[in-house]
Parts: C-alpha cells; sequence; structure tokens
C-alpha cells in the first residue's frame, strides 16, 4: 500500500495481490518508521456502508472503503480510473479527498510482454 499526502488530498494506491487481500475480507496494513522520531501506521480495509470512512489517531489510520464500490471498481480493471470519495472534515466547508486505486502495472504487463 502506497499513501500520498498533498494538502487536502490523500491518495491510496494498492497493488493487485493486496487488492484481493480485501476482496476476501483481510485487511491490508502498512508501517513505516521514521527513522527514530515516530511510527506511522495505515490499516485499509472494506466496509458495510456506501460511504468511506477514516478514522484512528495521528499515528495509527484506519481506512474503510465502500465494499461495493470497491467490488464494482475491481470489475472494471484495469483502469486508469480510481474511486474518489469526499471526507467531512469538521471545520467549516473544508473536505479531506481519499482517492483510491489499484496498480495494475504487473498485471498489463503480463498480458502484453514487450
Amino acid at each position: 500500500m502506497k499513501l500520498q499526502i498533498e494538502g487536502q488530498s490523500l491518495r491510496v494506491r494498492i497493488g493487485e495481490a493486496e487488492l484481493a487481500q480485501l476482496l476476501a475480507g483481510g485487511t491490508v496494513e502498512s508501517r513505516t518508521r521514521f527513522a527514530q522520531a515516530f511510527a506511522m501506521a495505515c490499516a485499509l480495509r472494506l466496509g458495510d456502508d456506501d460511504d468511506a470512512r477514516l478514522s484512528g489517531r495521528a499515528d495509527a489510520w484506519l481506512v474503510e472503503l465502500p465494499g461495493a464500490a470497491v467490488r464494482e471498481h475491481a470489475a472494471r480493471l484495469p483502469t486508469r480510473e480510481g474511486l474518489t470519495f469526499n471526507l467531512a472534515t469538521g471545520h467549516h466547508d473544508d473536505t479531506l479527498q481519499l482517492l483510491f486505486d489499484v496498480d495494475v502495472r504487473d498485471s498489463v504487463r503480463r498480458r502484453h510482454p514487450s
């Protein structure tokens, strides 16, 4: 799992093996140690709701994606289009844009060798 943060945008990108893990009901986890300063963990799983959710603490996040939307997205792969969710921040009209996509480069390479 790769995380990219830019302003009010969080991009979560996973590989096809991680997608299979999610679709099987599992959780995808990532942990980064920032030298000796601190560590940060992120868990990704599918939920039953129609909305994406982000919870946790500054050093341990849980991202829950709508299972139905992710399954529909998986059925359309390979595609460059991902899923986008807007999460309320509780501060005025500000939102956090959550982008989710699946890296399909490995399977595309297997289907179309150079």
